[in-house]
């Protein structure tokens, strides 16, 4: 709760707050979760330079199926921690890796500061629009990945036909500039790039990335699944999975290598791996994008070393997850650095969200809500309201990034206070808000954009602030559990809509009492879990006064 956000509280928790409004949801357009991010630029904030002379050992050879599927490891390149996860074979396919990344057909041919398509229709990297373009293995995969979801789903043939064509593209240009080593494949990146806040990335032509190994195999293996393609197209795409797969079972004795261990045990796939020891990143994204090629490939083949290298990439981020975490605030980018990671924190929270639905680990589910509640997307849609009961409130002027930047954190600005006065409404009344976000050292706040009071800031409290609705909500699969505890009143919420009155139901159970949940959201200012059984059936519990999962 935030300092100062009501005065004179009353034993009733709704005095001054009509139930019609507590207890009751606006109906609203469109979804309540929150809306995904742009894919991460792996080269941003780096620096991009013309490679020197140093020439590229490009394979420049047919590729041969049999002998690159007997050429795969047959063993783990070292012993690493493990805990036993397994992949979800059931996985409903909207759930499945990448089907929330869709390459819209208005981006099917993308000219943008960055991207372009060459007269291949392959996809080239450039820092600027007066630059050269490079090949940029991971921007080829993610477009092309992107492409193979759009052709799922499209309808129309000849979109359908180019989607199709367009991750082919992808496909066969990373294949004409793999370089095989150690009966690997590997893909190579043709430009030097160094980056200031990293210390030790500072690399020149050719270098290696782990997240663009993983992110191959996905490329190729659901390529290879693809009911448009021929048979032949289906067995080199097949091949070419079975490439880059092998280079996650090779060590770092040699270069180029994409998978280590660090000196506690643990296995890491390296985005940005570097050869003196402890030098890497250890970043978080990186890994697990990678980690989708091992869970790609495992439901494709049924190769245990797959699922065994999905395993302890898994435990790895598991038991580091509180080195990512920042309590409270943005998580951090890597292991190495310790960056805080505003423009990646979202992406975290999506990625574990993915990494509960293929495993079913209700200790990940954990981890992907605590990162919600330290900092959750704070852009909300259009005609959001708060609601404010009777009496004295306090608001806020605060010092943040402007409308252009929907008034994020800055870290020259801090969201340093600059005004504070008291407001008192005779009656309950609403304003419209546009952002819901954590403050610099203090709670959640609410941004008014609208009226006498826009551009001030008031801190949730429900009942006696909070905004109206569901959001950032989460649908877990499978379901998880909430237990209420013994002797506990807990008084759970069956919400009307449009200010038709809901229902509340308190129970208090003699022994703890456990209940299934689907559902987790911001509801009316409180995080809550959605009940899916027994008599609490449709009713949300507030997260504060039960466990879930037992936690």
């Amino acid at each position: 709760m935030a300092t100062g956000v009501f005065d004179t509280p009353t034993p009733d928790p709704y005095a001054g707050m009509p139930r019609s409004l507590a207890l009751s949801l606006p109906s609203a357009p469109g979804g309540t979760e929150a809306p995904l991010p742009p894919l991460p630029d792996q080269m941003s904030e780096g620096t991009i330079s013309k490679p020197g002379t140093r020439s590229i050992p490009y394979a420049d050879k047919p590729v041969n199926p049999q002998a690159v599927e007997d050429s795969v490891p047959t063993a783990l390149p070292f012993e690493f921690k493990s805990s036993g996860y397994k992949c979800v074979a059931d996985l409903p396919e909207a759930l499945r890796p990448w089907r929330d990344r869709p390459t819209t057909w208005a981006n099917v041919t993308p000219n943008s500061e960055h991207v372009y398509l060459d007269a291949q229709g392959v996809v080239q990297y450039r820092p600027d629009k007066t630059a050269a373009g490079y090949d940029q293995p991971v921007t080829q995969m993610q477009f092309g990945l992107g492409c193979i979801t759009s052709y799922r789903t499209e309808k129309d043939p000849a979109r359908k036909a180019l989607f199709l064509k367009r991750a082919k593209a992808q496909a066969q240009r990373l294949i004409d500039k793999r370089v095989e080593s150690r009966g690997a494949w590997y893909f190579p990146y043709p430009f030097n790039f160094s980056h200031a806040a990293h210390s030790g990335i500072a690399y020149k032509a050719p270098w290696y990335s782990g997240m663009a190994q993983g992110e191959a195999i996905s490329l190729f293996t659901q390529l290879s699944q693809l009911d448009g393609i021929t048979e032949e197209e289906r067995t080199l795409y097949k091949a070419a999975a079975d490439g880059a797969f092998a280079s996650m079972l090779r060590a770092d004795d040699a270069k180029p290598w994409a998978v280590n261990k660090d000196s506690s045990g643990y296995l890491w796939i390296q985005e940005y791996p570097i050869d003196a020891p402890g030098i890497s990143d250890y970043t978080y994204n990186g890994m697990v994008f990678a980690m989708f090629g091992l869970w790609d490939y495992f439901q494709a083949t049924g190769n245990p070393l797959a699922e065994q290298l999905y395993d302890g990439s898994l435990t790895t981020i598991r038991d580091h997850f509180p080195r990512l975490r920042n309590a409270r605030w943005y998580s951090f980018y890597c292991d190495t650095h310790r960056i805080q990671a505003p423009t990646y924190h979202q992406h975290h929270i999506n990625l574990l969200r993915q990494l509960h639905w293929q495993t079913g680990s209700p200790t990940i589910a954990n981890r992907h809500d605590l990162l919600i509640d330290d900092f959750p997307a704070y852009i909300l849609r259009a005609g959001s309201a708060a609601a404010f009961a009777a009496g004295t409130h306090t608001l806020y002027k605060l010092d943040t990034l402007g409308a252009a930047d929907d008034y994020g954190w800055s870290s020259s600005k801090g969201d340093k206070q600059l005004a504070v006065k008291k407001v008192t409404f005779a009656k309950a009344t609403q304003a419209p808000v546009n952002v819901r976000r954590r403050i610099m050292g203090r709670g959640i706040y609410y941004r008014i954009n609208a009226g006498a009071y826009a551009g001030w800031w008031v801190g949730e409290a429900y009942p006696k602030v909070f905004l109206r609705g569901e959001y950032v909500s989460t649908t877990y699969l499978p379901q998880r559990t909430a237990t209420f505890p013994a002797n506990v009143a807990v008084t759970c919420v069956k919400f009307g809509s449009d200010g038709v009155t809901g229902s509340t139901k308190t129970v208090k159970f003699a022994s703890a009492s456990n209940a299934p949940f689907d559902r987790r959201a911001i509801v009316n200012g409180r995080p809550m879990v959605r009940i899916t059984a027994g008599g609490l059936t449709g009713y949300w519990a507030p997260t504060a006064q039960v466990l879930t999962d037992g936690r």
